[in-house]
């Protein structure tokens, strides 16, 4: 009954806070500790469906939220680096260190089990998470930068994540690099893709894009190709094979996108930002299903080193930080844009090592970090958005 008390009290907090405009930010947060407070209490409950282990859901959940992230980035945001090279350049060699040596030295300090400290490893050197973007927004921060970051971050992560870990990571558990970097280019840059090319489907100002028989064209162009790639064996293109289900996910996801338009602009003439309503929805759901059934699988460790563990995560995202804005600022960037870059730096994307963890490394141990991580970022990315938005430079308006 306590359980159960729990999980419907913080489920209540959750959906009130949706209708209020000072604590609606916090509302994703509250979603995932009802989802863990659920499977802490229940753990069997987010073990098997039907017969089927939960965790075969946690890469195609991951490719439909980056998917989405795709389909709010368009081919500019990464040709932006182009027009401000410098922030970039010294974003990506902050993120790329900083995070990646200080989850080394915190796991080696806590002297966690191997597989924990892989986990700690790893979620240091995923690239930036989306929702970096929104709290830059929220903090009155470069938002072009942040989205720029984000997108060659993500970019370059099937080079740099899979480096890092090797050399740092190798240490505890055995990594295959190239095994890594097919993973993450099947589970996060083919969805990417695949959301760039929504993107372009959805907000087009084109002819093409809003005629009823090029959509229907589309989406039935895409169901096709999504069919093929699920009936073909591609086991003789070897570490090739491994991106079979990005491209599925991806094309039946554009073949979605475009039958809803179809029907949200032909049929039902619904709202023109349907998108914008639905993704954030989606994306929360996927991320809170994904940290229960990553933590219903760990739950004895939680129990027995989970606030060490929790104190860990907090360390490591204040020295991201702390670091990338000093960092920033020694290296003579200008002070939003120095903020813009420590709160890159400091958010990392939980989803894509839980599924690193649980794809590559086969382990629900070193999925513990990215999954403790990921709900703490956004707390402290919160709290730090809303102390420097009222502290903007003289020559900052918002």
């Amino acid at each position: 009954m306590f359980g159960a008390a729990v999980v419907i009290v913080l489920s209540g907090l959750a959906a009130a806070s949706l209708s209020h405009a000072t604590f609606k930010r916090y509302s994703f947060t509250l979603w995932v500790f009802a989802f863990v407070a659920a499977s802490m209490f229940y753990p069997g409950a987010f073990g098997t469906w039907f017969g089927a282990d939960l965790k075969i859901l946690i890469v195609p959940l991951i490719q439909v939220i980056t998917f989405g992230m795709g389909t709010t980035l368009s081919v500019k945001d990464f040709g932006r680096v182009i027009t401000m090279p410098w922030p970039v350049i010294i974003g990506m060699f902050l993120q790329y260190t900083i995070m990646p040596l200080v989850g080394f030295g915190i796991a080696t300090l806590f002297r966690f089990e191997p597989e924990v400290g892989a986990g700690i490893v790893l979620i240091g050197s995923v690239p930036g998470g989306v929702a970096s973007n929104l709290i830059n927004y929220l903090a009155g921060a470069n938002v072009a930068l942040s989205v720029t970051m984000t997108a060659i971050s993500t970019l370059i992560s099937p080079i740099m994540t899979p480096f890092w870990m090797k050399i740092l990571a190798g240490r505890m558990v055995p990594v295959d690099f190239l095994l890594m970097m097919f993973s993450i280019i099947n589970m996060i840059i083919v969805p990417i893709v695949a959301g760039l090319i929504a993107n372009r489907i959805l907000y087009s100002r084109k002819s093409w894009a809003g005629r009823a028989a090029h959509l229907w064209a589309i989406a039935a162009g895409c169901f096709v190709l999504a069919a093929a790639v699920f009936l073909w064996d591609m086991a003789f293109l070897g570490p090739l094979a491994q991106m079979k289900g990005g491209l599925l996910v991806g094309l039946g996801l554009i073949g979605l996108v475009s039958l809803a338009k179809l029907i949200m602009r032909h049929i039902i003439k619904g709202p023109e930002n349907w998108m914008d309503k639905a993704l954030p929805v989606v994306s929360m759901a996927g991320i809170c299903l994904i940290i229960a059934i990553i933590t219903a699988r760990s739950r004895n460790e939680l129990l027995t080193s989970g606030l060490l563990l929790i104190f860990a995560a907090m360390l490591h995202n204040a020295t991201g930080y702390f670091l990338g804005y000093w960092g920033s600022r020694a290296l003579r960037l200008n002070e939003i844009d120095s903020r813009t870059v420590a709160v890159e730096v400091g958010m990392q994307n939980g989803g894509m090592a839980t599924g690193i963890a649980m794809d590559v490394l086969k382990s629900a141990k070193a999925a513990l970090a990215p999954a403790i991580f990921g709900p703490w970022m956004n707390i402290s990315g919160s709290i730090l958005a809303s102390w420097w938005r009222r502290r903007l430079p003289k020559s900052r308006s918002i």
